[in-house]
């Protein structure tokens, strides 16, 4: 299967199961790789999709828990070449497996975007989910990752205009990334109260599923967000409790239940 193909799979499952599709995100190396890996193995066991960031030095979208977390990866001499290695072995279970990166890493890789997403393509991994570059300016991204079946994942947010809701959701593929607030990544105590509207206007111009991230943190917060999304997706809860040496499979059975429509 291609990595659109299991994407597709994934959502199509959890919604015969009457659920939203669960996915956990991880900074990758974090705290360690051997750490990371086992974290990663965790949360793909409990749920359906995995998203694992690229460590970057300026990030434009990521909360102070995710940031510390990146600057220790790095430190640990995390690099782009050790992300697909560590793709490569998680992506080996069958489930999909993304990367959230900025541009920059893909950009002034080797060869450029084309040779980044062949090697992600040949890790086994599912597509590239990509926060700062606009889709006009995406065209070989999104080529390349058409031909070689790889997802490209824009996000919307609460403040996307019509006009612009429909260019990021026809610029994606396997899934749109919907941002429940306005701002950066980081646990909340609720859903913010305009998350349904935009999901509503997304649906009057896309027919991909639409995952809701940024601030599900608990199972309320899940529970609010897959009363409307198709995919929940939750990043700073895990890596909160990984940096206070915390087991996570006590929050990810608590979002499982969340998730649940029953």
């Amino acid at each position: 299967m291609t990595g659109l193909e299991k994407i597709a799979a994934a959502f199509e499952a959890a919604h015969a199961e009457g659920r939203a599709a669960l996915m956990p995100y991880l900074t990758a190396g974090y705290p360690d790789r051997d750490r990371f890996l086992q974290d990663a193995r965790q949360l793909l066991e409990g749920s359906d999709l995995l998203e694992i960031g690229l460590p970057h030095s300026d990030p434009l979208g990521d909360g102070p828990v995710i940031q510390a977390s990146s600057q220790q990866a790095l430190e640990n001499g995390m690099t782009v070449r050790e992300l697909f290695s560590q793709v490569r072995e998680l992506a080996s279970g069958g489930k999909p497996v993304l990367v959230m990166t900025y541009y920059n890493p893909v950009y002034c890789w080797p060869g450029g975007p084309q040779a980044f997403l062949e090697e992600l393509a040949g890790a086994g991994g599912a597509g590239l989910i990509l926060p700062d570059l606009p889709p006009e300016e995406a065209d070989e991204v999104r080529e390349t990752a058409a031909r070689l079946g790889l997802a490209t994942v824009f996000l919307i947010a609460p403040t996307s205009t019509p006009e612009r809701l429909r260019t990021v959701t026809e610029a994606s593929s396997g899934f749109v990334y919907c941002v429940s607030v306005t701002g950066v990544t980081g646990a909340r105590s609720t859903v913010a109260a305009d998350v349904p509207r935009m999901l509503e206007e997304a649906r009057s111009v896309t027919d991909l599923p639409l995952a809701l991230g940024f601030g599900v943190s608990d199972r309320q917060t899940a529970r609010e967000a897959a009363g409307h999304a198709d995919g929940v997706i939750v990043g700073s809860a895990f890596i909160s409790l990984r940096a206070e040496g915390k087991d996570l499979g006590g929050l990810l059975e608590e979002l499982r239940e969340g998730v649940s429509r029953s």
